[in-house]
């Protein structure tokens, strides 16, 4: 599964990078291999400064060996080995009509002390975060979620729409980090524990997962172009650029003080690059701003602090 899945990944930064260089007509990706002492390594590659995207990152990694102490109490075993694969991408427009995107798809495995492999799942998802709400934009991200999500299970939509609403809460600011979209983590050989009103259950095998995982790592460009596409020309003046920075602040938070793929990345001697590779290239922190009542900013805030059903 570790191989099939990393070919995966392979094929689909391929796909993706080739189609956001071409939606932004001006930057290229730069490409950046690295290898990690402990074991194993990735691709880094990274957009900047481009008509359409100010800084973007759509990176692989395949890392393995000894799991740090650190980690083998969080996930509750002792002298264990690891390996642990993925895509992860975080987009940051230049335009504040643009919504910034975050997608990760990834597997995992664990050994004991004679190699055998203890545990494996799947995890991952896909993110909107705007910074000016566009109902149609928000709509159609979802639906196409939802529709890869409905070829698996019926129920699975309602249940990761749920989870990634949850996950991607900023606790300490009382709201979500922006509109959601899917959130799942630990899906392994077992009964699916996602339901839907008819009462659904289906029984997933480590194949149906990687099928569910795949369809929608698949369905990302179809989630997000169409939005680029219909925001990029529009225009914006200053005043909005700074509320796309002050909500990109936010962006920072949750990543520094929230995010469980930045904490393992940097508890496994990750590449820092490639990890901070997630934060926007401009922000600001106001003290205590709150925006103008009845704005479009305030609506976002608004929807921020109540999430949602968009389907």
């Amino acid at each position: 599964m570790k191989e099939k899945f990393v070919a995966y990944i392979k094929n689909l930064q391929n796909e993706i990078t080739s189609a956001l260089e071409e939606i932004d007509g001006k930057a290229k990706f730069k490409e950046d291999k690295w290898t990690r002492e402990e074991g194993g390594g990735g691709q880094t590659r990274v957009i900047e400064n481009g008509n359409v995207f100010e800084k973007g990152g759509v990176n692989i990694s395949e890392v393995f060996g000894k799991l740090p102490e650190s980690m083998q109490a969080y996930f509750g075993v002792k002298d264990a080995d690891f390996f642990a694969c993925g895509l992860s991408l975080v987009l940051h427009p230049k335009s504040p009509m643009v919504p910034t995107v975050h997608a990760n798809w990834r597997y995992f495995e664990m050994y004991d002390a004679e190699g055998n492999t203890v545990d494996s799942w799947f995890g991952g998802g896909q993110d909107l975060t705007p910074y000016y709400l566009f109902e149609e934009d928000a709509k159609h991200f979802h639906q196409v979620c939802k529709i890869a999500c409905d070829k698996h299970n019926e129920g699975f939509y309602e249940t990761y729409k749920k989870r990634c609403d949850e996950y991607f809460w900023n606790s300490h600011r009382e709201e979500a980090r922006g509109i959601g979209g899917l959130f799942f983590d630990y899906l392994k050989s077992s009964v699916a524990s996602a339901k839907d009103d008819k009462n659904i259950v289906t029984e997933m095998t480590m194949q149906d997962w990687y099928n569910f995982v795949t369809e929608v790592g698949n369905s990302f460009l179809e989630c997000y172009l169409p939005i680029v596409e219909r925001r990029k020309d529009l225009s914006y003046n200053e005043e909005n650029k700074n509320w796309q920075e002050i909500r990109r602040g936010r962006y920072v938070e949750f990543n520094l003080v929230h995010d469980k793929g930045t904490l393992f990345g940097l508890k496994t001697n990750g590449r820092i690059e490639s990890i901070l590779m997630s934060l926007p290239p401009v922000v600001q922190w106001k003290y205590d701003h709150h925006p103008e009542k009845g704005s479009k900013e305030e609506k976002l805030v608004e929807v921020l602090k109540n999430p949602r059903s968009w389907v």
